[in-house]
């Protein structure tokens, strides 16, 4: 509103004015509060997110050298059985 109008209204207007003002300030407050907490919510989420995937790949690598482990395990029986047939 311009400052022009302003100061035609009457004092009970004014009041009104400055209420309906209030009232929408709140409103847009408790709407920042909504949206940031939705924020947080979904900042959490992201992270825990980066967790489980980060932990994913360690497991990867765990798996992969039980695996060589095995393989190298199952390689060095497999030699024996042929070096001990061998023997025979």
């Amino acid at each position: 509103m311009e400052a022009g109008h302003l100061k035609k209204l009457k004092r009970d207007q004014l009041l009104e004015l400055m209420l309906q003002q209030q009232e929408k300030i709140e409103e847009q407050e408790a709407k920042i509060l909504e949206l940031q907490n939705e924020l947080n919510r979904k900042t959490i989420t992201l992270k825990e997110s980066g967790s489980i995937a980060e932990a994913t790949l360690a497991l990867n690598g765990v798996f992969e050298a039980a695996q060589a482990a095995a393989d190298q395990y199952l390689l060095s029986i497999k030699e024996k059985n042929s070096q001990g047939e061998k023997d025979e």
